[in-house]
């Protein structure tokens, strides 16, 4: 497996690999649901890489950057053993050089949910995977749809600037709880982390109610907020009930299909999920 620190070694990596090549963009602490990603490229492509950095351009003057936790060799270890060909692994001043000042907005679906919360957060993640597609040149990248509002800032960045890369969405992977696999959940107290399964039991009951016939928008998000509420260590933050495409809120009922996510804190710590209504019919 080759490490490559600098945009200018890993492209050289690239044009001596020119078969097809997957992507996973990472920042780094990887677990389960990560490790999904780079199978399914595994399998998906001739050869896959995978890429480490913890992009400062997406926290917030007041969240957990320097906190952020970190496994480097073990993240190594694990991406060696799976068969990754390539570990991109840039330092803040490679992404960042001095005197930086140019930057990817991606206007309307920033705006609201985590940019409502996190105003700076997805002119970062639009610059850095702008930056890291750039370096890497892959055929595919691949993300989970746990960040769902993420999933499509990327793809609308790549649609309007035109990138020649397929953006592949893949399922959120769970702990046997349900809890929706993140690195941040090595934060939870182990009273916190009992309590976060609140985020799946809500979404779940949402679920059901939906099949039920219960397609009111505000009635859906009243029954999310009763459920976080029943539990002492959840503050929420939001819920929605969105257009599945352009995250416009849904007023009145749901026609076709909806983006259902939330976001809720346990202390410092907060977790966002989130569920498609409507999948399937």
């Amino acid at each position: 497996m080759d490490i490559l620190k600098t945009p200018k070694e890993m492209r050289a990596w690239r044009r001596a690999h020119p078969g097809s090549l997957g992507l996973t963009p990472t920042m780094g602490y990887l677990h389960d649901g990560h490790l999904a990603l780079v199978r399914r490229s595994l399998a998906e492509n001739e050869a896959s890489a995978a890429s480490i950095f913890v992009n400062p351009a997406q926290f917030g003057p007041n969240e957990d950057l320097d906190r952020y936790p970190r496994d480097e060799e073990g993240d190594l270890r694990a991406l060696r053993e799976l068969g990754v060909a390539a570990v991109y692994l840039p330092s803040v001043v490679d992404v960042y050089p001095e005197g930086y000042q140019t930057y990817v907005t991606v206007e309307g679906l920033s705006q609201g949910l985590e940019g409502a919360s996190r105003p700076v957060h997805f002119r970062g993640v639009a610059t850095v995977v702008t930056k890291l597609l750039n370096a890497v040149q892959p055929d595919r990248a691949y993300f989970g749809k746990k960040d769902a509002q993420q999933l499509r800032v990327i793809r609308r960045l790549v649609r309007d600037l035109d990138l020649p890369v397929e953006i592949v969405a893949c399922d959120t992977v769970r702990e046997a709880d349900g809890l929706a696999m993140s690195s941040r959940n090595a934060y939870l107290s182990p009273e916190q982390r009992a309590a976060a399964v609140v985020l799946s039991q809500a979404l779940h009951g949402a679920e059901e109610r939906f099949r039920d016939g219960v397609w009111e928008a505000e009635a859906l998000r009243t029954g999310v907020r009763a459920a976080v509420a029943a539990e002492p260590l959840a503050e929420l933050d939001y819920v929605s009930v969105a257009d599945s495409e352009t995250l416009a809120e849904i007023e009145g009922e749901v026609q076709g299909t909806a983006l259902l996510s939330m976001a809720v804190s346990f202390g410092p710590v907060r977790l966002i999920d989130n569920v498609t209504l409507g999948e399937g019919g």
